[in-house]
């Protein structure tokens, strides 16, 4: 008898794999994209996970302007704040 398993990839997992990909996201691309219910609490949730996640601002051709989602590198400080608070105890 032979058994499977499946595992199912999140709608978390889909986005941070694009923002991985150094694709740039908008909150109606992860809505429509990755058929994210709330794509605010989808950003959250991988911030809370440890994955800096910046919301910049891009301007097209014709000056039309958006928010769109990226994945960056923390800088030292914040870096070192979460060192710090780790060593405090305070998370």
């Amino acid at each position: 008898m032979s058994t499977t398993t499946t595992t199912s990839v999140t709608i978390q997992d889909k986005v941070l794999g694009a923002l991985m990909e150094g694709r740039t996201l908008s909150s109606a691309q992860i809505r429509s994209y990755f058929g994210a219910g709330n794509p605010q609490a989808v950003i959250q949730s991988l911030r809370f996970n440890g994955f800096p996640i910046y919301l910049n601002t891009v301007t097209d051709t014709k000056g039309r302007s958006r928010n769109v989602y990226r994945l960056g590198s923390a800088s030292r400080k914040v870096i070192a704040a979460g060192y710090k608070a780790l060593a405090n105890g305070s998370v």
